[in-house]
């Protein structure tokens, strides 16, 4: 049974990207990423419901509360990134770059909090990071420096997606190991959802709300819904089955958001490509296990 969850996970998350895509063809990212929330937040707090961890909330302590709102905006912050790079750029694409968030969080770990690093797991680093690269256009990598100078393109805001994802995980390890999991990311949601409107707010697009249209309004809550099904099947798969198993098989998204992107916006994918797909997936399952 847990097999199937895990591979519920990894489908619903694959699928989130392409919904989402398919959400902000006209509408601005950040008013599409304000609208999503509402639903991640609404499966969020399900969860928590489901688990039972919600009488938890007032023993939050004031350390661990300002460590769940850091995270919370670092998330936000990726989010945000997230969904400017998808509307920018190709899916197949600005997926594997965002994925570079687990190659980060190796790096700052190591750095930060001193954790160790096998052969096994470097092997695994060097195998997503140039698996990442070879799924790049030259074109892309040569424009990068103009890209960052001027804000143009995709690439920067999919690696800002990675580099804020990276720092929401080492702030989560760092100041809410305390809480039950389920429990801290609805909080951290919160904060997400609060920071999203907010921009919504400071950016003056607020109107731009009410001229959602309704086709892309129902693929923004589709990508919410689609989030919020990976999360129930993830945490119920790592009840069931071995985190072992259950984690490098959730890691299979990015294969199932490739497969999406040629079925539905028929995104082509050349030689290059898919060998840096095959060796982002290989050395996600090397850093797993290592």
């Amino acid at each position: 049974m847990w097999i199937l969850l895990a591979c519920g996970s990894a489908f619903f998350a694959g699928l989130t990207a392409v919904l989402a895509k398919l959400g902000i063809r006209h509408t601005d990212s950040t008013v599409a990423t304000a609208l999503r929330t509402i639903v991640v937040l609404a499966a969020a707090w399900l969860m928590v419901l489901i688990v039972g961890s919600q009488d938890q909330v007032a023993r939050i302590d004031g350390r661990t509360f300002v460590f769940l709102v850091l995270s919370g905006l670092a998330t936000g912050a990726s989010w945000l990134c997230y969904f400017r790079a998808l509307q920018l750029g190709d899916v197949s694409r600005v997926v594997p770059v965002d994925k570079l968030s687990t190659v980060l969080t190796v790096i700052l770990a190591v750095l930060l909090l001193g954790e160790s690093l096998t052969r096994v797991g470097l092997g695994g680093v060097v195998l997503m990071t140039t698996g990442t690269f070879l799924m790049l256009d030259a074109a892309d990598l040569r424009a990068l420096p103009r890209a960052v100078a001027h804000g143009g393109g995709w690439l920067p805001w999919a690696l800002g997606s990675a580099v804020f994802a990276a720092l929401t995980a080492v702030l989560g390890k760092i100041g809410i190991t305390d809480v039950e999991s389920n429990l801290g990311t609805a909080v951290r949601t919160g904060v997400v959802l609060v920071m999203a409107w907010m921009m919504v707010l400071v950016t003056g697009k607020r109107e731009r709300v009410r001229r959602v249209p309704r086709d892309e309004l129902g693929w923004i809550a589709a990508s919410g819904l689609a989030t919020g099904a990976s999360w129930l099947c993830y945490f119920s798969a790592l009840q069931k089955g071995p985190a072992s198993l259950v984690v490098p098989i959730d890691k299979l998204s990015v294969l199932v958001t490739v497969v999406f992107c040629v079925i539905v916006l028929h995104e082509r994918q050349g030689r290059r490509s898919l060998t840096g797909l095959a060796l982002l997936v290989i050395g996600t399952a090397l850093m797993v296990v290592a």
